[in-house]
């Protein structure tokens, strides 16, 4: 019995250790993400509790702690199974009702969809998907182009289960971020990805501003600017800002550096990468600096919790090494990478997502007394609906009354071209407590089912609803002028 009872303390003793967080010891940070023994969390340690030490010799002061991160494959994944503003581009082409890709457009569509799950792009893929993002998004406001990434980030990510793409980042990273933060360093993410599409997808996990975020970039204007010269176009009240389809810059390589120096104007101490696209941001850091300087480079080793090739990423990590930079290994460093409940399925709906949809045979349909339309036809109905603006989980609004009425009407206008809406207010006890909701009234004529359904979809995702209550009734509309 004695035996036995030592055994079980001699686990619950091991167990214990293994559970053990990693502490810095001058802020009292906790890593509870990382394994403990972990060489690179170590020396990133040892380094800022050196350079944020009044006394050392290696001192930096707050101004110049600068840290600079990559996005995709550094602070969140990029293999589900390739990098989100691909997935992005695939639903743009393929799945949003609002926007109807030309052929060149569904060719590249198809081009990505058919080599992104063995990477076999032709070369210059970085530019082509560049210039055919600028295209895809053309016209649409910043804040449409947010609430289009904002609804594709809400999907269950393809290849894991109990994780959305919104979700998608690596936790020990994380950690890392406000480790630096906590300690005084500036930290700017310096992406390959869309600079839009990163301030959205970082949003509400990182507390990084819009302007510490750095990214490819297209060109911008006013609505009705139209291609005029800035010097000479004046910004009026009818105008919003708007993307257009010039490609600035692909903020891959040496381009960060350039980048870099643009938009921050001092050199970084600090910087964090995973590929060679990186290299370029590295070396600027680690080379030539007036203090001292550190660069890390993740590998993704890690081929049970997510997509990663211990066996291919060897060569780089010796190489990394060779380079002067810190290794963080995927598979040994983090005890978790996107949480416990997340787990790899190691199978994608890639291909089923974005097949090109067959066109529909059209049955033929005996023919009907004209006094009682199809319900498909356009003018046949008019639907009334109405759009509550009430969180479904909390009950409160999800946005100002104002702006409520904005983004239904930016809806709307998308949708239809048209349309009519009215202000109401509705209310409902549930148990002792009485809500009220401003809701939105919306008439519709000259449209199908189909169309209302589009709408109402994005509808619900915008104003988090459970439903949009949709009246579907039989109208006859004139336009009477007078005698």
């Amino acid at each position: 019995m004695k035996k036995c009872i030592l055994v079980l303390v001699t686990l619950v003793m091991t167990i214990t250790l293994f559970a053990v967080p990693v502490f810095a010891e001058e802020s009292g940070f906790v890593f509870s993400e990382w394994n403990p023994e972990a060489p690179a969390l170590k020396a990133l340690i040892e380094y800022v509790e050196d350079v944020t030490d009044e006394a050392s010799a290696n001192y930096i002061p707050e101004a110049d702690r600068i840290a600079t991160f990559d996005m995709d494959g550094t602070l969140c994944a990029e293999l589900y199974p390739t990098y989100l503003e691909y997935y992005l581009l695939e639903r743009r082409i393929f799945c949003d009702p609002t926007y109807e890709p030309d052929e060149e457009m569904l060719e590249f569509g198809r081009m990505l969809r058919d080599h992104a799950l063995d990477k076999s792009f032709p070369d210059g893929m970085d530019v082509l998907h560049a210039t055919h993002a600028a295209k895809a998004y053309a016209g649409m406001t910043l804040t449409q182009f947010a609430d289009f990434v904002t609804q594709q980030l809400v999907r269950e990510t393809d290849g894991f289960e109990g994780m959305s793409y919104a979700n998608t980042f690596y936790l020990p990273m994380i950690e890392v971020v406000e480790y630096l933060q906590e300690n005084g360093f500036k930290v700017y993410v310096c992406s390959g990805s869309d600079r839009f599409i990163c301030r959205t997808y970082i949003e509400g996990h990182l507390d990084i501003p819009y302007e510490q975020i750095i990214g490819m970039d297209v060109d911008i204007e006013a609505t009705n600017e139209d291609g005029a010269d800035g010097l000479k176009y004046v910004y009026t009240s009818e105008d919003n800002i708007i993307r257009t389809d010039r490609l600035l810059i692909k903020n891959l390589k040496m381009n960060k550096v350039k980048a870099i120096v643009k938009e921050i104007g001092r050199q970084p101490v600090l910087s964090f990468g995973n590929s060679s696209g990186d290299v370029s941001m590295h070396n600027y850091t680690i080379f030539n600096n007036r203090y001292k300087s550190a660069a890390f480079m993740l590998i993704a080793d890690d081929g049970e919790r997510d997509y990663g090739n211990a066996e291919k990423v060897q060569p780089l990590k010796e190489k990394w090494e060779e380079s002067g930079y810190y290794v963080i290994s995927m598979k040994d460093d983090f005890r978790t990478i996107y949480g416990d409940d997340v787990v790899k399925t190691g199978s994608f709906h890639w291909l089923e997502e974005f097949a090109d949809k067959e066109p529909e045979a059209k049955e033929e349909q005996p023919a009907e007394d004209p006094a009682e339309p199809e319900a498909s036809e356009e003018g046949s109905f008019q639907y009334v609906l109405y759009l509550g603006t009430n969180d479904k989980d909390t009950n409160q609004p999800v946005f100002t009354e104002a702006e409520a009425m904005e983004r239904a009407k930016d809806i709307l206008i998308r949708h239809f071209g048209g349309y009519t809406i009215q202000e109401a207010h509705g209310g409902w006890i549930d148990g002792d407590i009485t809500y009220q909701e401003y809701t939105l009234v919306i008439y519709l004529s000259d449209t199908t089912l189909d169309k209302v359904h589009a709408a109402a979809d994005e509808m619900v995702e915008t104003f988090r609803q459970s439903a949009v209550m949709i009246q579907q009734n039989p109208t006859r509309t004139e336009f009477y002028a007078g005698k």
